[in-house]
């Protein structure tokens, strides 16, 4: 049985990358709701929401880098771009 490539590290990385970054999105946005919330109403569940949203930012967080740093190992190292002349 074959794994799709899609699963092998360093390929769709920017695909992978967007996914990661909509989640993230997704959890920081759960998260300001619920510690907002909690701040207006003190309701215990709405502190837990909060920390568990905070938690899923944070490792949304590390997945984002794991694949951009992935998506830059694949590109290979950086050439800097020639400087422009400027004619005073």
């Amino acid at each position: 049985m074959t794994t799709p490539s899609i699963l092998q590290c360093g390929t769709c990385e920017r695909l992978k990358a967007g996914t990661h970054t909509l989640a993230l999105v997704t959890a920081a946005t759960c998260a300001a709701y619920n510690f907002s919330a909690w701040l207006v109403r003190r309701q215990r569940h709405l502190a837990i929401n909060a920390i568990v949203y905070g938690a899923a930012v944070v490792w949304e967080l590390e997945h984002v880098r794991h694949h951009l740093e992935s998506l830059a190992a694949t590109r290979g190292p950086r050439v800097p771009a020639p400087q422009e002349k400027r004619v005073a």
